[in-house]
Formats: structure tokens, sequence, C-alpha cells
């Protein structure tokens, strides 16, 4: 599977969820909100990756405990945002991150919609 079915596949998975073109790529809505852009090699930066909101303050620490896996993506990433290359992640990690980044944006009745099982935590990261 190439990587941006494997994205689609885990963000349209989700409740209240859609895709559509921004910039040229996919990008991927809860509502009208973005929880999650894919970036296929954005102006030529080397990266196959998608940009996607973390909690507040954990941006610097994915950065700085795997460089290699995550980095701070232009234009969202002064709000906190990491970008994460799809190569070096598995799916069970990307997976997490998708459902953290949805959990943030989504309408809390939206989320306390989903049951707790089935949703990531803060706590588990």
């Amino acid at each position: 599977m190439d990587q941006v079915e494997r994205v689609r596949q885990m963000c349209l998975g989700r409740p209240g969820t859609s895709e559509k073109l921004s910039h040229g790529e996919p990008t991927f809505f809860v509502g009208k909100k973005v929880f999650v852009m894919f970036a296929n090699n954005h102006h030529g930066d080397g990266h196959i990756a998608v940009w996607l909101p973390v909690p507040p303050g954990m941006q610097s620490g994915l950065i700085e405990a795997d460089p290699v896996v995550f980095f701070k993506p232009p234009y969202v990433g002064h709000r906190g945002w990491v970008g994460i290359e799809l190569a070096r992640i598995d799916d069970a990690d990307l997976d997490f991150h998708i459902q953290v980044a949805w959990e943030l944006v989504a309408p809390k009745r939206l989320v306390a919609g989903v049951p707790q099982a089935l949703r990531g935590s803060e706590a588990d990261s």
C-alpha cells in the first residue's frame, strides 16, 4: 500500500471525517477543521510525511526524542504541529498520533460518542 492510501485509511475510519485537496495534497478534515495534512515532498523538502497537531507542549519533546521520525513542519509548526516521516513509523504509532490529532480537533460531542477503548489517550504516549 502506498503512503497516501495508508494515511487515508487511518483518517477516514474516524467519525465525521472527510478528505479534500488543499494546496495540492490530500488533507483530512473533521467537520470543517483540518486534523491531518499529507505532504508528498512538499516544495522538494524530501519528506513523505503527515503534518498533524499534537497536545500542547509535546512538539519539542517528540522532535528531540526522535528527530529521524518527527520534525517541525512549515506553515503549521509554529502552532505546535509536528511532521511525521511515514517510512519511519509503524502503523500502530501512526494510528495513535492520527487518533490524538482527531481528538484535538473534533467537536467534543463527536469525541464523546467514541468508546474510550477506541480512543487514544495523552497518558498512553
